[in-house]
């Protein structure tokens, strides 16, 4: 086991992260339009000059471009971001313009947009259904094990024995929903339900924060109610619920990123918390670092988080497609070209304000600002 990776092995699990999962992605998009007859003009792993790339008997060019943060599928007829006809697609003879994107009905437009993001959700089902196949699921449950002296659970009354039922109205299914709930509050005042000697209870706590460094060096922050389980129970996973626990699994991860970023917008967890992919490429070193097993793990988490975000309602990402073929079909008519034009526009602005923070969010969890500050001091 690598202990600290270097820069070449953090640039290479990058790759290895990021290259495949962008593929796919794409690779979900060009499957759909084939599907449905759709001619894809370029496939291209990575932005700007191309690199390498060869054409296929079906005329798509498959391509590497010089920037490897992403990736694209370009189909025939696709001749503005907005997806919309205009004078050069009228003018195209009948048959050639039946095989593009814009000929087809508004349902396969959708199927093809949002194959994408349902492509990297089913890597991640895969990946964690193998994983609870091999390693069974950790069904262990609320019951309290333990309680550290002076912690937030010991001030609140909490016992050895106690189960925990809710917290903050939530209902607690296992011991894994405790602790992801309690991690994203540090510092906050919380209700907790709890059954003893067969009668619910209520008390409330206060989350203590806890900072820990891993032996990578990096500094997190997460809240601790301070108990312990009981004997940890592993439940097998036969062969046949393998896509029904990976299912679970990438569910709830989903909720876990969708209840962070709302923690992030009402001001609970710093900005500083949001990454990058300098941030990114490090963990990637650091999975590889740890192992194989580590590094897939890591591959369907970034994976989930790449279909998510791509089904975000912002223009330019495929959520935001997807919500224009949304009001098209409760308009029985298309947006008009110029409010697409500028909701595009508008989107690729807020995208690439919110790259550049996360970029400069990395650069200061790697001490640039610091350092150039003792430069200019």
């Amino acid at each position: 086991m690598i202990q600290n990776p270097g820069i070449l092995l953090t640039l290479l699990a990058f790759v290895l992260v990021l290259g495949p999962l962008v593929f796919l992605h794409e690779l979900g998009h060009y499957l759909a339009g084939r599907w449905f007859g759709v001619k894809a003009e370029e496939f291209s792993i990575g932005f700007g000059r191309e690199v390498a790339g060869f054409t296929d008997r079906r005329g798509t060019r498959w391509k590497f471009g010089w920037l490897p943060l992403g990736g694209y599928v370009r189909f025939a007829g696709d001749m503005n971001p907005a997806s919309q006809p205009s004078p050069e697609w009228l003018s195209l003879p009948a048959a050639e313009r039946a095989r593009t994107f814009q000929a087809k009905p508004l349902w396969q437009r959708a199927i093809i947009v949002a194959a994408g993001p349902v492509m990297n959700f089913l890597i991640a089902i895969a990946i964690l259904g193998s994983f609870a196949v091999a390693f069974g699921e950790n069904v262990t449950p609320t019951r309290i094990g333990e309680i550290e002296p002076n912690s937030a659970a010991a001030q609140a009354g909490l016992q050895p024995g106690d189960r925990i039922t809710a917290m903050d109205g939530r209902r607690m299914d296992d011991f894994f929903d405790v602790r992801v709930f309690t991690a994203l509050r540090g510092g906050e005042r919380v209700t907790i339900d709890y059954e003893r000697d067969g009668q619910i209870r209520h008390t409330e706590a206060t989350i203590s924060t806890l900072r820990e460094k891993d032996r990578f060096g990096n500094v997190s922050s997460r809240g601790r109610l301070g108990i312990g389980p009981g004997a940890p129970v592993v439940r097998q996973v036969p062969l046949w619920e393998a896509p029904l626990a990976g299912l679970r699994q990438t569910v709830e991860i989903v909720g876990i990123t969708i209840e962070g970023l709302k923690r992030i917008i009402l001001g609970r967890i710093p900005v500083s918390e949001l990454g990058g992919p300098i941030k990114i490429a490090q963990a990637s070193g650091e999975s590889l670092s740890m192992g194989p097993l580590a590094l897939v793990s890591f591959i369907a988490l970034v994976s989930i988080n790449l279909g998510f975000i791509n089904l975000l309602p912002v223009p330019v990402l495929d959520g935001g497609h997807l919500l224009f073929y949304a009001v098209e079909a409760v308009r029985r008519r298309p947006v008009e070209p110029q409010v697409m034009e500028w909701a595009y526009r508008g989107g690729l602005v807020a995208i690439l304000a919110l790259m550049l923070f996360v970029t400069f969010n990395d650069l200061g969890a790697y001490g640039v600002w610091r350092s150039l500050a003792g430069l200019i001091g």
